[in-house]
């Protein structure tokens, strides 16, 4: 197996242990692996249709809790802009391209229990493929998440913990029973794994387009993980060749909650003192994420890219949910907030995740 590290303090420890931060700086971990073998784009046609068929890019192989997730697919929705419809994956989100990675190191561990938390996607994601996987799982969930989501939670079987407050003090929750004896911790956030299933997004994309990329690649952020793996995916693909340039990634947030987004038009390496008190509520909340643990990689990122961070009004959200459905495409409310931002462009090619099914959370109000 590779091995974490930290990127903050240069910390190492195998990736066999239930150590879910580093120790010294109590930071989230990188994770050691480098894919070293081009995927060979003319016969992936004859593999496993899912996203395991990218095999030399990922730090797992075999798998047995697979429930077919990837090979979403890619459409048009104007001239420049096209929507992958990760809406279409097992639980509903793309979470799950993470959530496999995670619960398949999982298994290979052999925990006494799996520990999560979530605005609902990730927690929903971690739950199905726990029950897959036969493995004892709770979620730790933010009051007011979606009906919707929580039911899905449970009816995978796992305990759901609602936890009063916002998302923060829910992610609180999960880390302290996350310290105990024997627990993993299937932190979306925290564990590398998770990005190294997002990137498979871009994977997929690369491989649809017969070997290319769009000019940029717009991307909802709250804790930053599909950014993160799809900087992680252009990244692997322009060093092994296989593009010539690298897409600018487009952050997109909603204006109520846009840490990132303020930190980045202050040229600040990192999050701005944020005032006191609870987040303004958003539609978004698949993205109310007030301090995300990856800021500072998540920033570099985008700046490394070319691309830039764009925030949508509530208004915005609910206009762009509306759109997307008389197109024929049923997102949630975060799903819908990259259309909102770049659906009329006209300049460059780019594409848009429409990431959870609007079954989720219903039309916004």
């Amino acid at each position: 197996m590779a091995m974490y590290i930290c990127p903050q303090d240069g910390t190492r420890i195998e990736t066999t242990a239930l150590t879910w931060c580093c120790p010294v700086c109590r930071g989230p971990w990188d994770l050691d692996f480098a894919v070293t073998d081009p995927l060979p784009l003319n016969s992936l046609a004859e593999r496993v249709n899912s996203l395991w068929r990218y095999e030399e890019a990922l730090p797992l192989a075999a798998p047995t809790t697979s429930l077919g997730e990837g090979r979403t697919p890619l459409v048009p929705l104007t001239g420049t802009v096209s929507a992958k419809l990760d809406f279409l994956m097992p639980t509903l989100s793309f979470k799950d391209r993470g959530a496999v990675m995670l619960v398949e190191l999982a298994r290979r561990l052999s925990p006494e229990r799996v520990v999560a938390d979530s605005s609902g996607n990730a927690g929903t994601a971690v739950a199905a493929y726990c029950a897959r996987a036969s493995l004892p799982c709770t979620v730790y969930v933010p009051e007011g998440t979606s009906p919707k989501k929580t039911e899905q939670i449970r009816a995978h079987g796992a305990q759901l913990e609602i936890v009063p407050g916002d998302r923060e003090a829910t992610a609180l929750a999960a880390r302290t029973a996350a310290d105990t004896p024997g627990t993993f911790y299937a932190s979306h956030v925290f564990n590398p794994y998770f990005l190294h299933g997002t990137k498979t997004y871009v994977y997929e994309l690369w491989e649809d387009l017969g070997g290319r990329l769009p000019d940029a690649l717009a991307v909802p952020v709250g804790n930053g993980t599909l950014l993160l793996g799809a900087a992680l995916a252009t990244a692997e693909l322009h060093a092994l060749g296989l593009i010539e340039e690298r897409p600018a990634l487009i952050a997109v947030q909603a204006e109520a909650v846009s840490p990132l987004a303020a930190a980045f038009r202050a040229d600040a390496d990192a999050l701005l003192d944020a005032p006191a008190g609870a987040a303004a509520p958003t539609l978004a909340e698949g993205i109310a994420i007030p301090r995300p643990p990856r800021a500072r990689a998540v920033l570099a990122a985008v700046r490394e890219s070319g691309g830039t961070f764009l925030t949508v009004t509530e208004d915005q959200i609910r206009a762009a949910q509306l759109d997307l459905a008389a197109r024929g495409f049923y997102v949630e409310t975060t799903g819908v907030a990259c259309w909102a931002a770049v659906g009329g462009w006209t300049d460059r090619s780019v594409v848009v995740p429409l990431c959870g099914a609007g079954l989720k959370t219903g039309l916004a109000d």
